[in-house]
C-alpha cells in the first residue's frame, strides 16, 4: 500500500513538473499565430509578398550566420518546418553563449556597474526568439549549455539590475522609463523561454509579472521632480517614441506570459484600454506617411503600430486601433513592426473593417503631462494644433507654451526637432528653447540645469474647450521660466480659419521680449504679415499686439514696432542648417500683452482673408474681424491679469459689462451686437448689457455658447460644480452642455444650468 502511495505522489508531482514546463514553440511566434498567417496568406496578396520578402532575409541570414536576424531565421522555420533555419539559430545560439560578457564599456565604468542596457535587452528578445523555435530539435545538453549561458549573460543581469534583490541598482524614480521595460522585459522573456532547463528563473519570472502594474501607476515624485509616467486619459510624458517604445516591451512581455501560462488571469492593466485613443489624439492622418506629434525626443515619421498591434492580440479589439494601423505607411521609421518583418508579419490584424475615421472626440487634454491637441475632423490633411506645457525632464525638452500646427499635410509651424544625444546640438540647441516656439526674455527660455535636474515647477494645461469652429486651451508656462517670468500665461482661441495665440506676460525686472517662430516652408514678409507656404498648405502670421511688425525693411523708421531676425540652427538630420525667426519688441517693459493671428489659408493664393481692426478702450484691448458676412468682436480685459487683488476686474467696452479676461461675440454683418447668441467668455463671472444678464455665475467659468434653431449648446468649464444661468429671450426646445442632454429649465428669460 505505501509502495502505491508513494508510486501516486511520485506520478503527481511528476504531472505537477510537467505542467510547469513550457511547451516550445510558445512565446510569441506561436503555433496558432503561424497557422493564422499562413491561411490569410491564400486570400491576401500582400501578405505573400511580406513572406517572400521575410524569406529572402532569412536565406541572407542564413549564409551569414547572423546574429541580428534570428528573428527572421526563426520565423522561416517555423513557416516552412526547414531544419536548415532550426540548425543555423542552434549554431549562432551556441556560439553567442561562449562571449565573456554582453555588457557595454560604457555602462560598466559607471558606479555602481550597469551590467545590462538597451543592446543586451535587444539580444536578449533576439534570443529567446531563436531558443523558443529551434528548442526541439536541440539535444538536452544543448539546450542546457546555452540556457546557462544566455542567463549569466543576460537574464542575471537585466533582472539583477532593474528586478531582483540583492543585485538591483535602479528604481522606477530613478529609471522608470523606456530602459525599465525593455531590460526588465526582455530579459524577462528569455527567462520565459528558459525554464524548462532553469526552474530557479520562474520566480524571477512572476516577480516580473506581479511588478509590470507598478511601473504603469507610477505616480511621480517631488524630491527629484519626476513626472507622473502615465496621464489619467492614457499616454505617456516621454514623448510618443519612447513612450511608444516602453509600452511596446511591456505588451510583448505580458503577450508572452500569458501564451505560457494558459489558463491564468494576468490581472488588470487598466491604463491599457487608454492607450488607442492616446496614440490616434497624438498622430495626424494625412495624404503619405502619418505624422505625429514630436514634442521631445521624437520625430514625426515615429508611429505605434507596434503597440496598436501588439493590445489587439490581447483582445482589445478596439475599432480605432484597425483605423491607425491603416494610416501607417510600411517602413515609415526605423522600429517598426511592419508587413515585412517579422511580428508586424504574425500581428498585423485583418484590416478589412477598418473604419474610414475613428470614432474619437476632435480635441483632447492630458492633464498630466501637458498636452493638448484641437483638430477641425478626422479626414485626412485636416488642421490641427498641438499644445504643449507640461515637465521638462530627459526625453520632454524646454518648450513650455510650445506648439505645431498641422495644416493640409504640413507641419506648417513645426518643433524645431532633436538629434542624436551625444552630438553637441542636442544639448546646445534641440533641447532649449530656441529650438520651440515660445517667448524669451532677454533672450533667455528655460534653465539649461532642466535638462539634467527637470523643472522644479512644471507647466500646465487647462480648460479645454471644443465647440467645433470654436476651440480653446489655456497654457501655463510661468513655472519652467519662473526665474525670470511671474506670468507666463499663453491662450490659443481657436475661431473659424484664424487661431489667435494670446501671450499674457510678466518678468521681475524690465527687459525685451522676443517671439520664436520654426516654420516649414517658404517663408515671406509682406507688409505686416508673415506668408509661410509649403504646397498647398499656407498660414499668414500676422502680430497685432504689444506692436504689429515693422510694415517695411527700413525698420528705423518704425522704432517702436516689432523688428525680426533670422537665426541660423542646425536640421534636424545634421546635414544642413535652416532658419528660424525671431520677433522683438524694442521696448524695455516687464509686462506685456501680445496677440497674434495665425491664419489658415485654404490656398496659398487665397485673398479673401479675415480683416482685423485693432481697437482699445479704458481697460482693454481687442479686435474687430470681418470675414464672409460675420462681424467677432474680441476684447481682452487689461485688469484680469493679475494687478488687482481683492477688486474684481470690471470693463465696460462697447456697451457691454464684464469681468471676464477674455470674451468674443459673434453676429451676422447688418445686425446689432446686443442681438448676439454666439459667444465666447474666458475667466468671467458675468457679462451684462444695460439691465439685460447674458450670462453669470459665482465663480469665473470658461464657456462658450452657441443658440440656434430653437437649441443652445453650451460648453462650459472651469470649477467642479456650476450653478450658472444664460439669457435666452425664448424657451429653447432642448439644451446641451458639453455635447450631452439637460433638462431644460427656463425662467424670466434666463436658462438654470447646473453641473
Amino acid at each position: 500500500m505505501k509502495q502505491i502511495v508513494l508510486c501516486l505522489i511520485g506520478i503527481l508531482l511528476a504531472s505537477f513538473v510537467s505542467a510547469q514546463k513550457i511547451n516550445h514553440p510558445s512565446l510569441l511566434y506561436t503555433p496558432q499565430r503561424i497557422q493564422q498567417v499562413k491561411q490569410r496568406m491564400q486570400n491576401e496578396p500582400k501578405l505573400r509578398e511580406a513572406w517572400e520578402d521575410i524569406q529572402k532575409t532569412a536565406d541572407e541570414a542564413l549564409q551569414k550566420k547572423d546574429f541580428n536576424r534570428l528573428d527572421y531565421l526563426s520565423l522561416a522555420y517555423l513557416m516552412t518546418d526547414n531544419k536548415e533555419y532550426a540548425n543555423i539559430i542552434k549554431e549562432i545560439l551556441l556560439k553567442a553563449v561562449e562571449a565573456e560578457s554582453w555588457g557595454d564599456m560604457e555602462m560598466m565604468a559607471r558606479i555602481p556597474v550597469w551590467r545590462s542596457q538597451l543592446g543586451m535587452a535587444h539580444k536578449s528578445f533576439l534570443s529567446a526568439i531563436g531558443y523558443d523555435a529551434a528548442y526541439n530539435i536541440m539535444s538536452s545538453s544543448e539546450r542546457k549549455k546555452i540556457a546557462e549561458g544566455l542567463k549569466r549573460l543576460a537574464v542575471e543581469p537585466a533582472l539583477g539590475d532593474w528586478l531582483l534583490e540583492p543585485a538591483r541598482i535602479h528604481s522606477l524614480n530613478s529609471m522608470g522609463h523606456n530602459w525599465w521595460t525593455s531590460c526588465g522585459c526582455q530579459g524577462g522573456i528569455l527567462a520565459l523561454s528558459l525554464q524548462n532547463e532553469l526552474p530557479e528563473v520562474k520566480d524571477w519570472v512572476e516577480q516580473l509579472h506581479e511588478s509590470l502594474p507598478e511601473w504603469f501607476d507610477f505616480a511621480g515624485d517631488a524630491l527629484q521632480q519626476k513626472a507622473k509616467s502615465f496621464d489619467e486619459a492614457g499616454g505617456m510624458y516621454e514623448s510618443l517614441n519612447y513612450a511608444n517604445f516602453g509600452i511596446q516591451e511591456a505588451l510583448l512581455f505580458r503577450i508572452a506570459w500569458i501564451n505560457t501560462h494558459p489558463g491564468q488571469n494576468p490581472g488588470n492593466i487598466p491604463q491599457l484600454a487608454k492607450l488607442p485613443n492616446y496614440f490616434s489624439q497624438v498622430c495626424y492622418p494625412r495624404t503619405g506617411m502619418l505624422y505625429s506629434l514630436n514634442f521631445g525626443d521624437s520625430h514625426k515619421n515615429v508611429s505605434a503600430e507596434s503597440s496598436m498591434m501588439l493590445l489587439y492580440a490581447l483582445g482589445l479589439k478596439d475599432p480605432t486601433i484597425l483605423w491607425y494601423i491603416t494610416q501607417v505607411e510600411q517602413g515609415q521609421h526605423r522600429d517598426g513592426f511592419f508587413l515585412n518583418r517579422p511580428m508586424g508579419f504574425l500581428y498585423t490584424p485583418d484590416l478589412s473593417k477598418a473604419p474610414v475615421t475613428p470614432d474619437l472626440k476632435t480635441s483632447q487634454l492630458f492633464s498630466d503631462f501637458g498636452w493638448a491637441t484641437m483638430r477641425t475632423s478626422w479626414e485626412k490633411d485636416a488642421t490641427m494644433l498641438a499644445v504643449k506645457s507640461g515637465h521638462t525632464w530627459n526625453h520632454s525638452h524646454a518648450d513650455a507654451n510650445s506648439f505645431i500646427v498641422f495644416h493640409k499635410g504640413v507641419d506648417i509651424i513645426k518643433d524645431g526637432g532633436n538629434c542624436w544625444y551625444p552630438n553637441p546640438a542636442y544639448r546646445n540647441y534641440f533641447f532649449q528653447s530656441q529650438a520651440h516656439n515660445v517667448v524669451l526674455f532677454n533672450g533667455e527660455g528655460q534653465p539649461r540645469e532642466q535638462q539634467y535636474s527637470g523643472s522644479t515647477l512644471r507647466g500646465n494645461l487647462y480648460h479645454l474647450l471644443d465647440a467645433g469652429n470654436v476651440k480653446y486651451v489655456l497654457a501655463n508656462g510661468t513655472g519652467p521660466v519662473s526665474n525670470n517670468f511671474s506670468r507666463n500665461f499663453r491662450h490659443f482661441l481657436w475661431m473659424d480659419n484664424v487661431i489667435y495665440m494670446i501671450d499674457d506676460l510678466k518678468t521681475h525686472k524690465v527687459g525685451q521680449f522676443e517671439w520664436l517662430w520654426h516654420t516649414n516652408g517658404t517663408y515671406k514678409k509682406s507688409g505686416i504679415d508673415v506668408n509661410v507656404t509649403n504646397g498647398n498648405s499656407s498660414v499668414v502670421i500676422r502680430p497685432l499686439y504689444p506692436r504689429m511688425l515693422a510694415k517695411s525693411d527700413f525698420v528705423h523708421d518704425y522704432p517702436e514696432d516689432l523688428y525680426w531676425e533670422e537665426i541660423e540652427a542646425p536640421t534636424e538630420d545634421l546635414k544642413g542648417t535652416e532658419k528660424y525667426y525671431s520677433f522683438h519688441l524694442p521696448a524695455e517693459v516687464n509686462r506685456v500683452k501680445g496677440l497674434t493671428a495665425i491664419i489658415l489659408k485654404d490656398a496659398p493664393d487665397e485673398k479673401d482673408l479675415p480683416q482685423m481692426e485693432r481697437r482699445e478702450g479704458q481697460d482693454w484691448i481687442g479686435l474687430r474681424i470681418r470675414h464672409k458676412g460675420k462681424i467677432t468682436d474680441l476684447y481682452i480685459n487689461q485688469l484680469a491679469d493679475g494687478r488687482l487683488m481683492h477688486s474684481n476686474s470690471w470693463i465696460m467696452p462697447d456697451g457691454w459689462m464684464t469681468d471676464a479676461y477674455m470674451f468674443a461675440v459673434s453676429y451676422p454683418e447688418g445686425t446689432e451686437a446686443k442681438n448676439a447668441k454666439d459667444f465666447f467668455i474666458a475667466y468671467g463671472s458675468a457679462l451684462r448689457r444695460g439691465n439685460e444678464t447674458y450670462f453669470s455665475s459665482l465663480a469665473k467659468l470658461f464657456v462658450i455658447q452657441k443658440a440656434e434653431d430653437k437649441k443652445l449648446d453650451l460648453w462650459i468649464n472651469g470649477q467642479p460644480k456650476i450653478n450658472t444661468t444664460f439669457r435666452s429671450t425664448k424657451k429653447p426646445v432642448s439644451v446641451e452642455v458639453n455635447d450631452k442632454k439637460i433638462p431644460v429649465v427656463y425662467q424670466k428669460s434666463q436658462i438654470k444650468v447646473k453641473l
